[in-house]
């Protein structure tokens, strides 16, 4: 039932978007190393806002919190608007896909994560070559709810996660199971990343950290961070595409 698409008030609108609004900001401001020459972050706080109204006209009270759901569909928005400006060159995005492909033969050869080394090694390039690819893959690679989408895991069951927000205050049984299940799909997959790029990971998107805050915390600089986190990101891409797990 949608019960804000007709009897919320303009005023009560405004006050929502009030509370929301250092979310946003602070949203977008996490988003500034991605945004092309053709956006500026005011353009996402624009598209932020936008994607708060569109939350506040299609909430559904029955699956989740509004906060829940609201932040879901902003930080969406500002990614859908991202998406649409992917300027990156055709011969980056080629070197991308052998890169992941690279990455599945040698993990495969190895049973384990391969080295910076290696992979350079195979791909006939030089180390610095190789870190160039990942300096200018930071911002293309993007790991979405929507990679998840439409698979079967587990048991065969197609499942949608795009239908199963979680509510992290919801306490009945089903929405702790969808949560769990989530987690453990995720968990398995960044489990198998090398220590270092877990590391970063969970710095970057669960501590929030800046690149330059986790690169003090790791003693590495803010290069060697960005390149860290393209890499994982890189390989996780790699793992949806080809999981056995289907």
């Amino acid at each position: 039932m949608k019960i804000y698409k007709t009897n919320m008030s303009d005023d009560k609108k405004e006050e929502i978007i009030k509370d929301f609004l250092p979310y946003i900001k602070y949203t977008a401001f996490r988003l500034l190393n991605r945004i092309p020459p053709q956006l500026t972050v005011d353009d996402l706080v624009s598209v932020g806002i936008m994607g708060l109204l569109d939350a506040i006209d299609n909430y559904d009270q029955s699956r989740a919190k509004l906060k829940t759901y609201a932040e879901f569909r902003i930080k969406g928005a500002m990614l859908d608007e991202l998406r649409s400006f992917d300027t990156a060159p055709r011969s980056l995005k080629e070197k991308l896909n052998e890169l992941r492909a690279v990455f599945v033969k040698l993990e495969k050869e190895l049973s384990r994560p391969p080295d910076d080394d290696e992979v350079a090694k195979v791909m006939n390039i030089t180390l610095d070559e190789y870190y160039k690819i990942l300096k200018d893959a930071d911002g293309v690679i993007t790991l979405r709810f929507e990679d998840f989408s439409s698979k079967t895991y587990g048991g065969g069951e197609d499942v949608n996660l795009m239908e199963n927000i979680p509510d992290s205050t919801s306490k009945d049984s089903l929405s702790m199971l969808i949560e769990s299940s989530q987690k453990k799909l995720l968990a398995s997959l960044i489990d198998t990343l090398p220590e270092k790029e877990k590391l970063v990971l969970s710095l970057y998107y669960w501590d929030e950290l800046t690149m330059k805050e986790i690169g003090k915390v790791l003693s590495l600089s803010e290069g060697r961070v960005c390149q860290l986190r393209s890499q994982a990101l890189i390989r996780l891409k790699a793992k949806l595409e080809t999981s056995d797990v289907r």
